[in-house]
């Protein structure tokens, strides 16, 4: 049996991870995708301002939905075309985004990747937070 630790170090070890300074760089393009994967409580006390809020237990079921894809109807179409984008997931500190990317690798996304240290280390970088 593995430990969430466990679950997360081997997760880790198969996704690309970026930290909060190469993530402040990606957001000067408007067209950046960026999920914060916490629970809505946790994004509504503060959260990066381009972010969408898909929770992580929820975050394949609504994944296609996201803003960039709206005007898709059909979501097959809607995730084929997220998956050859760039997304970068958020979290707390780097756990459950680390999870999310490797789920959404194993839906076929290409270009996935978790923040290293998550909105804690965003917030200890002293970078823009919303509110």
């Amino acid at each position: 049996m593995k430990n969430a630790q466990q679950l997360v170090a081997e997760a880790k070890s198969q996704i690309r991870e970026i930290n909060v300074q190469q993530l402040a760089l990606q957001l000067n393009d408007p067209h950046t995708i960026l999920i914060d994967v916490r629970e809505p409580d946790e994004f509504n006390a503060g959260h990066i301002h381009s972010a969408v809020n898909y929770p992580r237990g929820v975050l394949e079921m609504r994944i296609h939905q996201h803003p960039t894809v709206a005007a898709i109807c059909e979501t097959d179409q809607a995730l084929a075309t997220l998956a050859g984008k760039a997304v970068y997931l958020l979290c707390r500190s780097g756990a459950r985004s680390a999870l999310a990317a490797l789920s959404l690798q194993q839906m076929g996304f290409t270009q996935v990747y978790s923040v290293s240290g998550g909105f804690q280390a965003w917030q200890e970088a002293g970078l823009a937070v919303e509110v």
